[in-house]
């Protein structure tokens, strides 16, 4: 019988066979691909239900989710998983500025401390209302919500997010999928 996962991931459906595989023995499931999984299933249908039962109660790690961001046009609902990411950009939307910016800086350890010399990221976001003059500035490490937390302090407008969220996308500075409903 062929399993299929409800959302396809090449990690998800390894971890699945190796559990299953685990638990019943080595060749008992294979991985056909990032949705499938074939397990080989008793020849009498009687017996199919508890070994369903048996299958469906194996705790499985699921892979790490996709990067997505999903935007309601309709509500101005914006949704952010917690792998997005936003390379250095700089963003001007109406009378808002949104600069991204990162200084990559040498972490150089002391000579007899025996560790290694590290690049380590300093990303720096200003937001910017012309006419109020607020602007934040932001530690390394940024991750969209901080952006949209910035964005928010500032008081723009949900279809303002939405059009920086798509510029930033265009610019290939968004590291997700953007995804309007």
């Amino acid at each position: 019988m062929t399993l299929n996962l409800h959302r396809a991931d090449f990690t998800t459906a390894t971890n699945m066979t190796n559990a299953i595989n685990g638990l019943l023995g080595a060749g008992t499931a294979r991985a056909l691909d990032a949705e499938s999984v074939e397990v080989m299933a008793p020849r009498m249908p009687d017996q199919r239900v508890s070994f369903l039962s048996v299958l469906e109660n194996i705790e499985i790690e699921q892979g790490e989710s996709a990067a997505r961001v999903i935007v309601n046009s309709r509500t101005g609902t914006v949704v952010i998983g917690q792998m997005v990411r936003v390379s250095p950009a700089a963003v001007t939307h109406g009378g808002m500025v949104v600069r991204i910016e990162e200084n990559p800086e040498a972490n150089q350890p002391n000579p007899f401390a025996g560790g290694q010399a590290m690049v380590v990221p300093d990303t720096q976001i200003d937001v910017e209302q012309q006419g109020d003059a607020r602007m934040f500035k932001f530690e390394a490490g940024v991750s969209l919500d901080t952006l949209v937390e910035a964005v928010n302090k500032v008081g723009a407008a949900p279809s303002d997010l939405v059009a920086i969220l798509e510029a930033l996308k265009q610019a290939g500075a968004l590291k997700a999928q953007l995804m309007i409903i």
